[in-house]
């Protein structure tokens, strides 16, 4: 990935979109370009310019953010408030592997967290975002690379994690996903299970990161959505897919809300290649039933104007 010329980074490019999981050892660099961290077009003296700019501009926004700390804990009211709480799901964290080791630096996670919610407006701190930011840590070595992957993170996904922007337009897509492809689910959601699917916010406010089994498996399921294929908002696809492995249960026991969340909550361990292949198998579905356009809007058919998945490929090259 460091030494593509920029004649064949644009095949490189479109390769990435299908594969079927980054080699650990390549997995730093490649997330820097998956990101926008580093343009697909660059070459490795550009690459090394751009890594450069990018740890002054942090560390001048550290020496600003030290500047104004005073006048953030005197004017800001819920600078305090956020602080606290920042520190309360930092100190929660379990920091060591099974052998006792040492596995991140809370003190330095602190600061880019402050940093990032100081910075960056559109995404004001909530829950889940440390446990995001300690895998971007453990990704990467220096503090420079964590603050701005996240950040380009956070763009890349057009912030579908933040509970302001992206979480409750997840939502009413997922609600209309039932709707279509599953009406007696549907049906019984909106009679027991009332309030179920509004209630299951948390899967996207953590990226579905509560639900896996590994650290490995979330970067697979975010690598995928961070190109964007086979289609935008495939997070809404991957949430669908998970309510599914409780759909039988819940029918045959005629769960109640508060059931249904239990057996929501009981979805850990899973393997995140089987999770992507039943979304795309979704995404097929949608396609073969004519819920979705073959290219371009997913508004284009006679559907009414509902802004669900923009397409970009078809269905027959969304293989992963």
């Amino acid at each position: 990935m460091t030494t593509l010329s920029p004649e064949n980074s644009l095949s490189a490019r479109w390769s990435a979109s299908f594969i079927l999981g980054l080699h650990p050892f390549v997995r730093t660099e490649a997330w820097k370009f998956l990101t926008g961290y580093y343009s697909w077009q660059s070459s490795q003296d550009e690459r090394l310019t751009v890594d450069s700019t990018r740890r002054k501009n942090y560390e001048a926004l550290c020496e600003m953010y030290e500047k104004i700390q005073p006048l953030l804990e005197n004017l800001h009211r819920n600078f305090m408030k956020t602080r606290n709480n920042i520190a309360y799901d930092i100190q929660k964290l379990y920091d060591k592997d099974h052998l006792g080791n040492v596995l991140i630096d809370k003190k330095r996670l602190e600061k880019i967290l402050l940093l990032s919610y100081v910075c960056n407006t559109q995404a004001e701190y909530q829950q889940g975002f440390h446990e995001m930011v300690m895998l971007f840590q453990l990704m990467v070595e220096h503090d420079h690379e964590t603050f701005w992957l996240f950040q380009f993170f956070l763009q890349k996904t057009e912030h579908s994690c933040v509970i302001n922007i992206g979480v409750g337009k997840n939502l009413d897509m997922l609600n209309d996903l039932i709707d279509f492809l599953d009406p007696v689910f549907a049906e019984h959601l909106r009679g027991k299970g009332a309030g179920t699917v509004r209630s299951l916010f948390p899967w996207f406010c953590f990226c579905f990161q509560r639900a896996f089994k590994s650290f490995e498996d979330v970067w697979r399921l975010w690598e995928v959505l961070l190109t964007g294929k086979p289609c935008r908002n495939f997070q809404v696809l991957v949430a669908y897919s998970m309510l599914q492995m409780v759909r039988e249960q819940v029918l045959q026991e005629s769960m109640t809300r508060d059931d249904i969340i239990l057996a929501c909550n009981n979805l850990i361990d899973l393997d995140a290649d089987v999770l992507i292949s039943a979304a795309c198998l979704i995404y097929a579905e949608l396609i073969q039933r004519d819920l979705l356009p073959p290219q371009g809007d997913c508004t284009a058919r006679g559907h009414g104007p509902r802004p669900w998945f923009p397409v970009s490929l078809p269905v027959d090259q969304a293989q992963y």
